[in-house]
């Protein structure tokens, strides 16, 4: 018999500013380790100014993390230190493993109408993978499964699997699972997790009760007091939902249907060591990544392997 994840607590997304001036959402990030291990942090990007976002991530270091970007409009278009470059477009995937070292950068471009949209997903590497050869899983919307279900349910997987199938982005060290999932209005999703992963998911679109109870006393909430004063617990867009223990999760949506990313992922549980877009385990390797950023041997580049 299943055991219900019952949601543990809800943060509403809080506006920021990062890299060279870009407008994003986010959910969570530096100060909620090691709560969400072996997830880092994560932004929703989405805007119809280009000042917003134009000036983009310029070239900056990452070391013992994967960033995974996900882009519903417009397109980021990024090159590193070791000569790729390429357009993550709508639809699309960029799974970037930086392990030991890679200097890039990311430059939004809205739509015809200046859209963007997309998300960023920051996650940890365990130590015995923090300085593996960096890698890319760029993958097109065309590989990505999109599974139509019964009652109008839509389930587009990413990486992990849902009823058998699995999604394109494999060999990751956390056993993540990421689909991007639509729900009809009133209908249900139930969807069995790992019992070890740590297990959120963040709406997008509509409404929907993550907790079959129901019961807006049962959780902490985190941000924006948004809730209905007469107690009802249905969560809106731009809004994280953090499942506590249990083998799998249950939703139901509202009468306009909802749409959500389900993220989950193995625990780490290793000391973290953090600062900018460096993640270590301890203080005297963030020195020494820094060190060597400062002394321009922190990362292999193009010019290096001709």
């Amino acid at each position: 018999m299943a055991n219900l994840r019952r949601v543990r607590k809800i943060r509403k997304s809080m506006p920021t500013i990062e890299g060279a001036g870009v407008h994003l959402k986010r959910a969570f990030g530096f100060r909620h380790v090691p709560e969400f291990d072996p997830f880092l942090l994560f932004d929703e990007f989405h805007s119809e100014k280009p000042e917003e976002y134009i000036m983009g991530f310029p070239r900056h270091p990452h070391r013992g993390v994967e960033t995974i970007t996900y882009v519903l409009q417009g397109e980021i278009r990024h090159e590193d230190s070791l000569g790729n470059r390429g357009v993550i477009r709508p639809g699309e995937v960029q799974w970037m493993t930086a392990g030991s070292g890679i200097i890039h950068q990311e430059m939004p471009q809205g739509d015809e109408s200046g859209n963007l949209w997309g998300f960023q997903l920051w996650a940890n590497l365990p130590s015995s993978h923090k300085m593996m050869e960096p890698r890319y899983q760029g993958v097109k919307s065309s590989r990505i499964p999109e599974l139509l279900m019964e009652k109008g349910l839509k389930v587009r997987i990413i990486c992990g699997e849902v009823n058998g199938v699995e999604g394109p982005v494999k060999e990751i060290a956390t056993d993540p699972e990421y689909p991007d999932i639509t729900v009809p209005a009133e209908e249900k999703f139930f969807h069995i997790t790992a019992p070890d992963h740590t297990v959120f998911a963040y709406v997008i679109e509509g409404s929907g009760y993550f907790d079959r109870e129901k019961d807006p006393c049962a959780f902490e909430v985190e941000g924006e007091r948004y809730l209905h004063p007469a107690g009802d617990c249905i969560i809106y867009p731009e809004t994280l939902v953090l499942y506590g223990a249990g083998d799998s999760i249950e939703v139901t949506a509202g009468d306009e249907g909802v749409r959500f990313l389900l993220m989950s992922g193995r625990p780490i549980g290793e000391p973290v060591a953090w600062y900018g877009p460096i993640v270590m385990n301890t203080k005297e390797e963030l020195r020494a990544a820094f060190e060597e950023y400062r002394q321009g041997t922190f990362a292999r580049d193009a010019e290096r392997q001709t």
